[in-house]
């Protein structure tokens, strides 16, 4: 699936990956037809940020419980998992095998928040913020996991699906020291199951292009309960 997630492109269309590594052994999953988000473009009259936020940040809240925390060079990822609720759906791919969705409706699926704060010196972070990814270690697709979108169980659940409020042009969004932004996905529901969740991102430049050669990743692990 994606990173769903954090950046605007995120917003716009769910990337259908092709499934990366050649000659491994994992199955494919495929896409179900339609498999588009809808665009959630920034409005003028746009909510103030939470406090301790940039202004391009969308305000948040922090409900649930922390089930780890990632760090990636100065910036610190704190996961909360929020609650669980029935797929009004079903999800963007289907089980090659089975041919049948990986989530369906009514299946239960979990929301986790992803709030990232900065520790260090000022960061120029492009369209994609910080990226997170969460995938259960007995997950057997090469992508990431698969969710639904649904913006209504979103907001019950108290859960943004992006990080920002304003679209920068450049696009460039610099996260202060001590300043935080928070966003989140949904997928099914594993109780006990392990999380293997990886946070990267790519600084950028005054015109918002990609400084790759400072790119940042980090690791860490957390349980669905």
């Amino acid at each position: 699936m994606t990173i769903r997630r954090a950046g605007i492109a995120a917003a716009t269309t769910i990337a259908l990956l092709g499934l990366g590594a050649c000659g491994s052994d994992e199955p494919e999953s495929e896409p179900t037809s339609a498999a588009s988000e809808p665009s959630e473009e920034a409005t003028e009259d746009a909510p103030a940020a939470t406090e301790g936020s940039p202004a391009w940040a969308k305000p948040f809240t922090t409900p649930g419980e922390k089930i780890a925390t990632v760090e990636a060079g100065d910036v610190t990822v704190d996961v909360y998992q929020v609650g669980t609720a029935k797929a009004t759906k079903t999800g963007n791919f289907v089980d090659p095998e089975k041919n049948e969705p990986i989530i369906d409706e009514g299946d239960e699926i979990v929301f986790v928040n992803y709030v990232v704060t900065n520790n260090g010196d000022p960061i120029d972070l492009g369209s994609s913020l910080v990226d997170v990814e969460s995938r259960y270690v007995d997950w057997p697709y090469l992508q990431g996991m698969d969710g639904i979108t649904d913006s209504a169980l979103y907001e019950e659940q108290d859960v943004q699906t992006l990080g920002v409020s304003e679209i920068a042009d450049p696009a460039v969004y610099t996260l202060g020291k001590g300043e935080t932004f928070a966003y989140g996905e949904n997928f099914r529901y594993e109780k006990g199951t392990e999380l293997e969740i990886e946070v990267r991102y790519t600084p950028v430049d005054a015109e918002g292009e990609l400084l790759h050669d400072d790119r940042v990743e980090g690791e860490g692990k957390g349980t669905i309960s």
